[in-house]
């Protein structure tokens, strides 16, 4: 099967309504983070579904989906290097990863950093040098930043929390809302396993990091200490 077989398969499956509230709801108006994306209506269980039908690509079709001006053909081929990576070898993991680098510029919205960066970028880098997302968290680029932050969850499942904080401490002053929202998400993830791990990071903080993020990261405190937060009396 050809990646363009697949995108016209993408759009007889869409529904043209609910591709104009995806539209709105990830911000592809001028000027917004999305701008430009387009959207055939397919919900993310059925492009799940489609992964597992299409699981053996060959790599050059998957970087033509993820090229693909389509929203749901990029989540698509996401979703099969993600699989592909979960049970390939060294060798096609380094290929995996080598792709996702290259092709960065196209995971260019939150669902399709939050669907990969843990599985390849983090899983990749977890025995090897760190630098790359100490130079994605300081790129001009908003998602090559959510991707350094995004890709730490997987150490966080693994009890590892230090180089969430590093990259945190990175984006600390980041002016985008959706830096803001993934930075304190890691930073509730790290508190749910580690509760005096997160709060030493936030106590250093929580006065100057984004109320954004300093509210994502209290979310599941306890309500009494939550508001110590958020009117600075700790």
């Amino acid at each position: 099967m050809k990646a363009s077989d697949i995108c016209r398969r993408l759009h007889v499956l869409g529904d043209r309504e609910k591709a104009q509230v995806l539209q709105r709801f990830f911000k592809t108006a001028q000027g917004e983070y999305g701008e430009g994306d387009i959207f055939v209506g397919l919900r993310v269980p059925e492009i799940r579904k489609l992964a597992k039908e299409y699981q053996l690509l060959t790599l050059s079709e998957i970087i033509q989906l993820l090229q693909s001006p389509i929203h749901e053909a990029r989540l698509l081929a996401l979703i099969i290097l993600v699989r592909a990576y979960t049970r390939g070898d060294d060798s096609i993991q380094n290929k995996i990863y080598n792709l996702y680098i290259d092709n960065i510029r196209f995971i260019n919205n939150w669902d399709l950093v939050d669907a990969s960066a843990e599985h390849i970028v983090g899983s990749y880098l977890r025995y090897r040098s760190r630098s790359p997302l100490h130079s994605l968290a300081v790129s001009s680029l908003l998602w090559d930043r959510r991707i350094s932050i995004m890709a730490t969850f997987h150490y966080i499942k693994s009890g590892e929390f230090a180089e969430t904080l590093r990259i945190a401490e990175l984006l600390i002053r980041d002016r985008e809302d959706l830096i803001h929202k993934a930075v304190g998400w890691m930073l509730r993830e790290i508190g749910k396993r580690d509760h005096l791990a997160e709060e030493e990071f936030l106590r250093a903080h929580y006065k100057t990091m984004p109320r954004t993020m300093l509210r994502y990261a209290i979310e599941k405190f306890p309500e009494k200490l939550r508001q110590q937060y958020l009117r600075g009396e700790l």
